[in-house]
């Protein structure tokens, strides 16, 4: 765990359809709203701005580096990171120079997740076979993290045509640029991310995070065996910060039960009822919901259970009003942000007087 505790905010720019209102958000007016989130998300203090990408019609970030060009026009200090970039049916060349450009755009703010994606769509739209879901990964990986580490790369796979001192532009201003690993559940991709000594970004989006303690241990275990120094981990999580536990509680529910739902029917869950929100959101549940005390208090005991370096908070699950989403990404850079700092600092000092 690192002395400078980062917290920042992940958006997949959803559009499902908004309680007590007819009408779906279109895409452009989804997207020039997480413009304005991430641009409050900077002014407010917050140190990580995550889109996601997907490809569907109930998403409207497809392209993540087109949407942080954005942003990085109307910010000034906060990273930007994909959340994450579909790295399986991509071509790694084309996302190195796409978060490069970002990358000399933004003066040096951006990074990459690269992650195998919870949908599928994307690859049959780019012409790939879904049998070739993991090794596609790992071979696209290995590339990816070559081209941000040298600026001349000879490498060859199965899936993709070789290159052979082959010099890849623009570079990064970054040297190297961030790559991080995005995992769900996967122990494989956690030894996979510690082999290339790179940081890991655990997505906990059900159960109690508790379970995910094991991914932490098996993470800082691989890395010391492989020989490589000490790299951050983060989290990224649902949530919402209101003005109080049972306001925020009864704002969030509805959309939060509208996106769950309609992914569940796709995968045979059952609907979510209230009682499972509760629980998710009690003090060992996966959702990080409350009051700023609260949301403060449930970040810091995640942190210090997984050994965290970064957490994400992933507000807007389902489509909630835009000006809700805003006054949640209020609280969380000018009250909740200090609140965590100020404990995980504490807490580092502490571990370094008994260290």
């Amino acid at each position: 765990m690192s002395a400078s505790f980062e917290i920042g905010i992940t958006t997949f720019a959803e559009t499902y359809p908004e309680e007590g209102v007819q009408e779906v958000r279109g895409h452009g007016r989804r997207l020039r709203e997480v413009v304005e989130e991430a641009q409050l998300a900077d002014e407010v203090g917050l140190d990580v701005y995550g889109v996601g990408e997907h490809h569907r019609e109930d998403f409207a970030a497809s392209a993540p580096a087109v949407v942080l060009a954005a942003i990085a026009a109307r910010t000034e200090r906060i990273r930007l990171t994909s959340a994450v970039s579909v790295l399986s049916s991509d071509d790694p060349v084309r996302v190195y120079q796409d978060f490069a450009t970002l990358d000399q755009l933004s003066s040096g703010r951006a990074e990459v997740i690269a992650g195998r994606g919870s949908f599928t769509e994307s690859f049959p739209l780019f012409g790939y076979e879904l049998e070739d879901y993991d090794e596609l990964f790992a071979e696209k990986l290995d590339l990816l993290v070559a081209l941000s580490r040298s600026e001349r790369v000879t490498w060859s796979g199965r899936h993709r045509s070789a290159l052979t001192d082959q010099a890849v532009y623009p570079r990064a201003l970054q040297e190297p640029l961030p790559v991080w690993v995005g995992v769900g559940g996967n122990p494989q991709s956690v030894v996979r991310a510690a082999s290339y000594g790179l940081p890991v970004a655990l997505a906990i989006i059900g159960g109690e995070p508790a379970r995910f303690a094991p991914f932490g241990d098996l993470y800082r275990r691989a890395l010391d065996e492989f020989g490589k120094p000490a790299t951050p981990l983060a989290v990224h999580a649902h949530g919402f910060v209101g003005e109080s536990d049972d306001s925020a509680a009864e704002v969030f529910f509805p959309p939060y039960r509208t996106a769950m739902s309609h992914i569940g029917r796709e995968r045979g869950w059952p609907p979510i009822g209230r009682g499972q929100f509760d629980a998710a959101r009690s003090e060992r549940g996966s959702l990080v919901l409350g009051s700023p005390e609260t949301v403060a208090a449930k970040i810091v005991s995640m942190s210090t259970l997984l050994g965290l370096d970064r957490f994400m908070l992933h507000i807007s699950v389902g489509t909630l009003p835009h000006e809700t989403v805003l006054r949640s990404i209020e609280l969380l850079g000018r009250e909740v942000a200090p609140l965590v700092r100020k404990a995980m600092a504490s807490s580092t000092r502490h571990e370094n007087v008994h260290s």
